[in-house]
């Protein structure tokens, strides 16, 4: 699986202590974590919480990516804006249990987590265990045991629903602001991490046009 790291602007200083607790998590069961930034609060890029969503609609839905971790000072701006985007099913996660249950019952690609909000002394051990209940036992198992028929069922019903009620990805690029679009796309790693990994070729051939 490779997953996609996404952060915004208010939590940025906080990069380096969550993609070093995912690749902790996730790098010994086999998965690959590409760290979109925000790096720094510096940086030149600067990403919205809404920003997230659109990236990772746009890495999801793109097949750069499999799964993708954002957040916010709460979380729920970053889940908001993710569920906002077609190709995106993201669960607000503010504790281990949150992640071992939005795996198994929700079977989501989208992981939205409070950065600043009860955010404190040990704040990487529950992000490490957040991340260990959320990867390391597969997705879509059910929970309780004897529920995972209807919650099988139901995951798939969420997915017809989306499928009409969301336009196509490309539609929704041509038709938001440029200039919006391309600040999304400007961190200084996108192009890098992006292009090879992409599997929808209308979409890098948008993105490259769009400069």
């Amino acid at each position: 699986m490779r997953i996609a790291l996404i952060n915004e602007n208010s939590q940025a200083a906080k990069n380096s202590l969550i993609e070093a607790t995912l690749r902790k998590v996730v790098e010994p069961l086999g998965h690959t974590v590409d760290n979109y930034g925000m790096y720094t609060a510096e940086d030149e890029a600067q990403l919205t919480y809404v920003q997230c969503g659109l990236l990772a609609s746009i890495l999801l839905t793109s097949g750069a990516a499999d799964y993708v971790i954002t957040g916010c000072g709460t979380g729920e701006g970053a889940m908001l804006a993710c569920n906002s985007f077609p190709g995106v099913i993201c669960g607000h996660l503010a504790d281990p249990s949150d992640g071992y249950m939005f795996a198994q019952i929700n079977d989501g690609n989208c992981a939205a987590l409070p950065f600043a909000k009860d955010f404190g002394w040990g704040a990487e051990l529950k992000l490490e265990m957040i991340f260990q209940q959320l990867f390391s036992f597969g997705h879509g198992n059910g929970y309780p045991k004897e529920r995972v028929v209807p919650e099988q069922r139901n995951k798939k019903i969420l997915d017809g629903v989306k499928a009409l009620t969301y336009r196509p990805l490309l539609e929704i690029l041509g038709d938001l602001d440029a200039d919006f679009v391309r600040a999304t796309i400007a961190g200084a790693r996108f192009a890098e991490l992006f292009y090879p990994n992409c599997k929808d070729e209308k979409i890098a051939d948008f993105l490259k046009r769009l400069g």
